[in-house]
């Protein structure tokens, strides 16, 4: 038996992931767990929230959708449940815990990101087209796709939003669950350093007309790569296009090793 296996709940950090309906298949969950499995090095729960446990494989945590104590039922499940394990009284988790969105590929080590700032509310500093941010400062807001907070010590940002749902909802003032999450976590909020985890289509994806010639590939000391919008990580094998050119890509090697074949590899 591994350190992982012996060290008790209260020795490891906790990984957290939020799967829902019929999107994403099981092999989401589990080819990120490999990821994570591989990546940190040291004892971690890996749990999924979710309501259809089926397909998942041995080391995830499967734990039903939960409504914390205040929180209205309309929010039960969905993007905003990510706010919901912020709740002291989320299931039995305590600690160091990062959320992680199973659209990703884990590259490299995952240590840092529970040694980086402890006690800090880190989450990224939300990418967009630089077109966008040519003439202003780049808003304050994070992308939820990986946040770490002290799970039985975030009530706060919990309870923030359950005083504010309404207002929270209103996309005059917040237009994502994340641009909330943000605010949500105050004074305590931290940046991760940029080079740490990046788009796949911002930063990835070489510009047209280069995409069409050479790969994708991932920036010098990036850790996780994210999928948001199109393609989805299992859309890209053998090459992608949205029938333009724009997004137009080639399948890369890194993809093979670090999500197609690590059922394989560390499985």
């Amino acid at each position: 038996m591994n350190s992982k296996d012996s060290s008790t709940s209260a020795d490891k950090v906790n990984v957290i992931c939020l799967k829902f309906g019929t999107h994403y298949e099981p092999f989401y969950v589990n080819k990120l767990y490999l990821g994570v499995k591989k990546h940190l090095s040291r004892p971690f729960r890996f749990i999924c929230v979710t309501e259809r446990p089926e397909g998942l494989i041995e080391g995830i945590e499967a734990i039903p959708f939960p409504l914390p104590k205040g929180m209205p039922e309309r929010y039960k499940m969905g993007f905003w449940t990510k706010l919901a394990v912020t709740a002291d009284d989320f299931h039995d988790l305590k600690g160091p815990t990062l959320f992680l969105d199973i659209d990703q590929v884990i590259m490299g080590s995952l240590d840092e990101f529970f040694d980086y700032k402890p006690g800090r509310n880190c989450i990224i500093h939300n990418w967009l087209p630089r077109r966008k941010t040519l003439f202003r400062k780049q808003p304050d807001i994070g992308n939820s796709s990986v946040f770490r907070f002290e799970a039985g010590k975030s009530q706060s940002i919990f309870e923030r939003f359950v005083a504010e749902h309404e207002r929270a909802m209103d996309r005059s003032q917040f237009r994502t669950e994340q641009a909330f999450l943000t605010y949500a976590m105050g004074d305590n909020r931290e940046w991760w350093p940029d080079d740490w985890v990046k788009s796949f289509k911002r930063h990835c994806i070489p510009p047209l007309p280069l995409n069409l010639l050479t790969a994708p590939k991932v920036p010098q000391a990036c850790k996780i790569v994210c999928f948001h919008g199109k393609p989805n990580p299992h859309e890209l094998p053998g090459g992608y296009t949205d029938g333009s050119l724009y997004y137009h890509c080639k399948e890369p090697q890194w993809f093979l090793e670090n999500w197609i074949n690590i059922d394989s590899t560390d499985g």
